[in-house]
Formats: C-alpha cells, sequence, structure tokens
C-alpha cells in the first residue's frame, strides 16, 4: 500500500498491519479500541466530528489535543456527515475497509444513512462493530447512561466497596475501557478471522454493561459455590481479608499485599514478624477485622521505601501503590519499555508484546486532520497493488 497520504505508514508493524479499519470518533471506548488496533499495526481512518464554520465542501481542519492519547496512531479526516458529500465520502472510506468501529447511541448511524444495511450492502465482508453502554436492544438501549451506570447493573460496582461503605466508581476501567473497548477491539478481531475464511461481514453488537459483567465471571462463579459472601469488602480479593489488601505506612504512602497461598502467607509472616498465634487462622473470616488492624499497625511502623527494601521482589506478593508520575519510573516498568514519551506526554506503551514483531512504536497523537480525497487516492493504490476489489 502506498504511504503518501498516511503519516504513520513507515512505522506501522505489528500483527494487524494487514488490516483498514475507519473509526468515528466519539468519547472513551471506541477510541480505546481504534488505538488497540492502530497500536497493532491497522491502519485507522478516524472520521473526526465537522467543525462548523470552517468548512470547504463539506471538509474542515480540526485541531485536537495532543494529550489525547486514545486518539494515537491516526489518520484523521473531518467530515459533514449530515451533508450528502460528507456522507459519500464516509462510504468511499467504508468501501476500502475492513472494521468499522463507531460508539453512538442505537440508530445514530443509520439515521445518517451510515448503518450497517447500507455498509454491508456496499461491502459484505465488512466487519461493523458497536459499542454502547447497553446495547443495541433490549429496555434500556436507548436511554443515556455513563460508565458508573453500567458498572453498577452488571453487578461489578458492589464488588469495588469497603466494608459498611458505599462502592468506590473505577474511572472508566471496569466499564467504558475493559468491558467496552477491549471487548469491542476482541469482537471485531473475532468477527474480522471469520470474514477473512468466509467472505461474510457482520455486525459486532459490544455492550458496557455485558462486558462489565464479564470482567466479573470470576467472582460470579464464587457467589455460585458459596465462596463469595454477598456484603461488599468481607471477601479475600475485595479487602476483606488481612493478607489481601492496601495498608498505610509510615509517610502516608500505601502498599499492596496478595500473601494468599500458604507459602506466600508464611514469608509475609516471617518478613514482617507477624509471629501471633493468632495469624495461624489465616481462613477463619470472624477474625479477620482484628488481624487487619494488627498488620495496619505493623505497616505504620515503616516509610514505603522501607518496606520496598524489605519485601519488593519477594514472594510476599508485595507492590508499592504508585501514583500517575510515580509509575512510568519504576526500574520494571523502565527494563521493560511499558511506558513512552511522546511530544511530550507520558503515556502506557502498546501492550501484549509479540514474539514476531518488534515492540510496537508508541504513535503520536496527529492533531491536524488530513485530506480525504488524498487518503482515498491512497487507499485506491493500495487496493490495485495488492489486486484487492472495492465496490
Amino acid at each position: 500500500m502506498s504511504s503518501g497520504s498516511d503519516p504513520a505508514a513507515e512505522g506501522r508493524r505489528g500483527p494487524l498491519a494487514h488490516l483498514t479499519v475507519v473509526e468515528f470518533a466519539g468519547l472513551g471506548p471506541a477510541p480505546f479500541a481504534g488505538m488497540m488496533l492502530a497500536d497493532h499495526g491497522a491502519r485507522v481512518i478516524r472520521i473526526e466530528r465537522f467543525a462548523s464554520g470552517r468548512a470547504q465542501g463539506g471538509m474542515a481542519a480540526l485541531t485536537a489535543r495532543r494529550s489525547d492519547v486514545l486518539a494515537r496512531g491516526r489518520e484523521c479526516v473531518a467530515l459533514d456527515l449530515k451533508s450528502d458529500a460528507g456522507r459519500q465520502a464516509a462510504l468511499a472510506l467504508i468501501d476500502h475497509a475492513d472494521v468499522l468501529i463507531e460508539g453512538f447511541r442505537p440508530g445514530v448511524m443509520e439515521s445518517l444513512g451510515l448503518g450497517p444495511e447500507v455498509c454491508l450492502a456496499r461491502r459484505p465482508a465488512l466487519v461493523y462493530g458497536r459499542v454502547t453502554g447497553w446495547g443495541q436492544d433490549g429496555p434500556l438501549a436507548r436511554a443515556a447512561g455513563h460508565d458508573i451506570n453500567y458498572v453498577a447493573l452488571s453487578g461489578a460496582l458492589h464488588s469495588s466497596a469497603r466494608r459498611g461503605q458505599p462502592p468506590t466508581p473505577t474511572p472508566g476501567l471496569i466499564g467504558d475501557f475493559g468491558g467496552g473497548g477491549m471487548l469491542l477491539a476482541f469482537g471485531v478481531l473475532a468477527a474480522q478471522a471469520h470474514a477473512q475464511r468466509t467472505g461474510q461481514g457482520q455486525v459486532v453488537d459490544a455492550s458496557i454493561c455485558e462486558g462489565a459483567a464479564l470482567l466479573s465471571s470470576l467472582i460470579y462463579g464464587w457467589r455460585s459455590a458459596g465462596l463469595w459472601r454477598a456484603e461488599a469488602g468481607t471477601n479475600n480479593g475485595d479487602g476483606g481479608a488481612h493478607f489481601y489488601d492496601v495498608y498505610a505506612c509510615a509517610d502516608g504512602r500505601y502498599i499492596s499485599i496478595g500473601s494468599m497461598e500458604p507459602q506466600f502467607y508464611a514469608l509475609l509472616r516471617a518478613r514482617c514478624g507477624l509471629d501471633d498465634p493468632d495469624f495461624d487462622a489465616q481462613w477463619d473470616a470472624a477474625r479477620w477485622p482484628a488481624l487487619k488492624e494488627k498488620v495496619a499497625q505493623v505497616f505504620r511502623t515503616r516509610t514505603r521505601e522501607a518496606w520496598c527494601e524489605l519485601l519488593e521482589g519477594t514472594d510476599v506478593c508485595f507492590a508499592p501503590v504508585l501514583d500517575l508520575d510515580e509509575a512510568p519510573t519504576h526500574p520494571h516498568h523502565r527494563a521493560r519499555g511499558a511506558f513512552a514519551e511522546v511530544d511530550g506526554i507520558v503515556q502506557p506503551a502498546p501492550a501484549p508484546r509479540f514474539s514476531a514483531f518488534p515492540p510496537a512504536p508508541c504513535h503520536p497523537v496527529r492533531p491536524r486532520t488530513g485530506d480525504v480525497a488524498a487518503v482515498l487516492a491512497d487507499l485506491a493504490a493500495g487496493a490495485s497493488a495488492s489486486g484487492r476489489t472495492s465496490p
């Protein structure tokens, strides 16, 4: 494929380098899916919202924030999708795409004349990926909502509480990004593998609420087996157990302990001087509150740095609780290149790693939109060179 209008082409490599994706710009989960696909080599062409008052032929220059990490690695074009010219340009891009992703409310793409029926009729092998809070149908499908609501209805939010305290929202992690964007990325790649074998495209309906429930599968299994109590904050895994929790240190910073297995628990006791015989009853949940207070008193006797010197790298199952400025500087992350700095923005590097490819580069955010005509010409040249046909 020609790289004349694709600014990321020279550095793009990875297991998805054969894919062309059209992404309709939105918020949260769809951009996260687009970022993941672009991180691993896909050519992702992002259709930005039309910038009112600066139109030329249904297009406009648009300036994005360089700090919008979820937009990294894309080419961008700006189209007025409410105009005929903008719709036709979008359809022309879709004609060259393997995958389409969008995150609007149900019915929005259909109202624009860009719904699955129209697009799949033009390109039968297209994978049409959709992510919404509640799914494409059902009683709540068209209701507004946010991450906190989807996670709440899934049952997952209930498990994020301390005993006797209200649940603590987790900002986008379980819902928008894990249960939404990552689920969408998995779904479109599964459907694309099927399309490559059969030539048959399809719609992928990713519900954030269902994705959050899916991430809770282990807990649902434990609950069914009687191994998880309904009261949040009283279980092993939600802060109920003294050997699996976060503790404050003498300097007000925090550490995490996950000494669940007997050999790890024994090492925790040996290293931290927990020789009180009450600690012998590791799995007596009735004793956990009292044992938690004893462990808390011990950890308050030293600074976080001192506990790191004693416990980090051992089989205690220990890690300091790092903030967003500290995490990228940790030696383990530095050794693996887990974070990157691009245009002055520190951000997580692409993951996972693939043995057949060198680590994927972390591309910058392209803050200005490109010329849709040049992008279409480049796509057509690439299709001609590969012998691939488009409608």
